[in-house]
């Protein structure tokens, strides 16, 4: 579903009449530092669609709405999660503003089988 003055898409769009409605981006994070110490990054590279993700979940906080970012964390050596800000230091800022504004983040590790994926625990994100 479409959202937001930058025409983005939703990930998840949860409704109910009695609840404000909670916009959902999931992101999977990947990225582990060289120095091996659990810290897990998220952007890899630079990115300006999650630029503008950010800024929208912003404006639905804004607009009354709860918003949600979501790091799907699918490295195993992913112990806690920080903004890349050595890769992408406009995303890094924008990330903060959106805290700052009331936009939540979550981090769960994910666990893989044959036949499934399963969410396994939270972990946290820390703001460097």
């Amino acid at each position: 579903m479409k959202y937001g003055q930058e025409n983005s898409r939703v990930d998840i769009l949860l409704q109910d009449s009695d609840r404000a409605d909670c916009y959902i981006e999931v992101k999977s994070v990947t990225l582990l530092d060289e120095g091996n110490t659990g810290q897990g990054y998220f952007p890899d590279a630079k990115t300006t669609r999650g630029q503008k993700h950010l800024r929208e979940l912003t404006e639905m906080v804004q607009s009354g709405h709860r918003a949600v970012l979501f790091f799907a964390v699918l490295h195993s050596g992913i112990e806690k999660v920080s903004a890349a800000h050595h890769i992408d230091a406009k995303y890094s800022q924008l990330l903060e503003q959106a805290r700052q504004a009331g936009v939540e983040v979550i981090c769960y590790k994910a666990a893989f089988s044959d036949n499934e994926m399963a969410l396994t625990s939270a972990l946290d994100f820390i703001q460097k």
